[in-house]
């Protein structure tokens, strides 16, 4: 989707998502002692946010405006300092070397577009950093709940190495995850891809 679907998606609702940080996500990186993180593809922040609460540096990217907006207005009301900008993630080349930790969270892109995106995502690491990515596994389609349903822009675990293997990262873990989704006809579970590595 585009920049202006995506705003009018943020903006006819007052969160898309919920404004707890992804269980998964946070369950990865809390054993990590705070530094310089970068959340790539951020939404309305709630990563970021969270992360900001941990005691991090937290610069969020996303090229939806109203997105950002929301995401500050969340941080302020969370007593949370988040540095927002807006980029599209396809494009933007963060600053070499720099990151204590890279989050790319439910960002789903094209195979080459996605290549690019976490190989700059690696080379945004500091030495020691950790890069998590996250997001719907191919097997969600079939058989997960939610979730984009075009297989172009799902990914699994081997994808991800896949995509790292020239950038020297130290594979971490890279498994998929069965994660519960509450739904108004009960419970349903969503397969995600879990990628995390090091530098």
């Amino acid at each position: 989707m585009d920049r202006q679907t995506w705003n009018d998606r943020y903006a006819a609702a007052e969160l898309v998502w919920t404004a707890e940080p992804n269980r998964t996500f946070a369950a990865e990186v809390a054993a990590l002692g705070p530094g310089r993180a970068l959340d790539l593809g951020a939404g309305e922040g709630r990563n970021a946010i969270w992360l900001a609460q941990q005691g991090w540096t937290v610069t969020a990217v996303d090229f939806s405006d109203v997105a950002l907006a929301k995401a500050r207005q969340l941080a302020e009301a969370s007593d949370a300092e988040v540095d927002t900008l807006v980029a599209d993630v396809t494009t933007f080349v963060p600053p070499a070397g720099t990151y204590d930790l890279v989050a790319v969270a439910y960002l789903h892109l094209p195979a080459s577009e996605r290549t690019q995106v976490h190989r700059r995502a690696a080379e945004a690491l500091a030495p020691g950093g950790t890069l998590v990515v996250l997001g719907h596994d191919t097997t969600n389609l079939a058989e997960g709940h939610g979730g984009p349903q075009d297989a172009a822009v799902l990914f699994t675990p081997d994808d991800v190495v896949s995509d790292l293997e020239p950038t020297g990262l130290t594979i971490a873990k890279a498994e998929r995850v069965h994660r519960t989704v509450a739904t108004p006809d009960g419970d349903r579970t969503a397969i995600d891809a879990l990628v995390t590595a090091r530098r």
